[in-house]
């Protein structure tokens, strides 16, 4: 990358120059006769410009863009080297200190007989198994590369369906593959937003065994996203129904972000979504 952007460089220092050259050339040897040197002078600076604007511009937004992909590895580079840093210290403090202290349990059962205090030590050592196994998992997690589900701005949504899956005692889902960077800040507030207001509507009205909600993207830089749950479902146009504003407001932030929002009953589930067409510009 670096070497494609010495090329930009050079490029850009040598067109205008090239440009004037090539210019003067032209000028004297074919265009003399028809054209003064009073407006060739005139002229030279204006074929610079038009130069400029075009070839020489499109040469700084490619470097631009370079230097925005360059940030972004070393962004990563540093987040996954923050995070491989964390699990080591995760594995030579905590996860060593669980291990001491499971031996020292085991001594303790070898020094005391049946009784209280070892009872006592056998749901310690429940304890620590436990624990130990969710800091392995921690640090298998942490040397994992990033997925778009962890994140930060994806984790209250993900907590959101938790809360309504346990007010509603129903079993939740939750499936996305959005990039985080495919998204604007913009649209990051109005997803949660439209989100938060779908699944307090389930919360309230749907009586439901099964939420989930989806994420996905395509290929061309737009996404679906969906919550879908197997409740009572509706009659009419729910829309249209009177205390319905939540719904209502949902498909007002949609259609001002141009997405497409509809909401029908597929089956035996009612699916609210929402979808931005790839290549829409927000």
């Amino acid at each position: 990358m670096s070497l494609n952007n010495q090329r930009i460089k050079w490029l850009i220092l040598i067109i205008p120059t090239l440009t004037i050259g090539l210019w003067e050339y032209v000028r004297h040897a074919f265009l003399l006769p028809y054209i003064s040197m009073d407006l060739g002078n005139f002229l030279a600076p204006f074929i610079v410009l038009t130069v400029t604007l075009t070839l020489v511009r499109s040469l700084f937004i490619k470097l631009e863009h370079s230097h925005e992909a360059l940030e972004l590895e070393k962004s990563t580079s540093a987040a996954l080297e923050e995070r491989e840093s964390l699990a080591r210290e995760l594995h030579d403090g905590i996860s060593q200190s669980l291990f001491l202290l499971a031996v020292k349990l085991d001594q303790l059962d070898g020094l005391t007989e049946e009784g209280p205090v070892r009872q006592l030590s056998e749901g310690l050592r429940e304890t620590v198994r436990v624990m130990n196994d969710d800091v392995r998992q921690a640090i298998a997690n942490l040397r994992l590369p990033p997925s778009p589900e962890a994140a930060a701005w994806v984790v209250p949504l993900r907590e959101l369906l938790g809360e309504t899956a346990a007010v509603t005692e129903a079993k939740a889902q939750f499936t996305w593959t959005i990039s985080d960077k495919s998204l604007t800040d913009k649209e990051k507030v109005e997803l949660h937003a439209c989100l938060r207001e779908v699944l307090m509507n389930v919360r309230k009205h749907a009586k439901a065994s099964h939420v989930y909600v989806i994420g996905e993207s395509d290929d061309q830089g737009g996404f679906r996203c969906a919550v879908e749950d197997n409740g009572i479902g509706f009659t009419g146009n729910p829309l249209q129904s009177p205390g319905r504003f939540g719904l209502r407001m949902v498909k007002d932030r949609a259609t001002r972000m141009g997405w497409s929002f509809s909401i029908e009953r597929k089956g035996d589930r009612t699916v609210v979504e929402w979808i931005k067409q790839g290549g829409q510009a927000q």
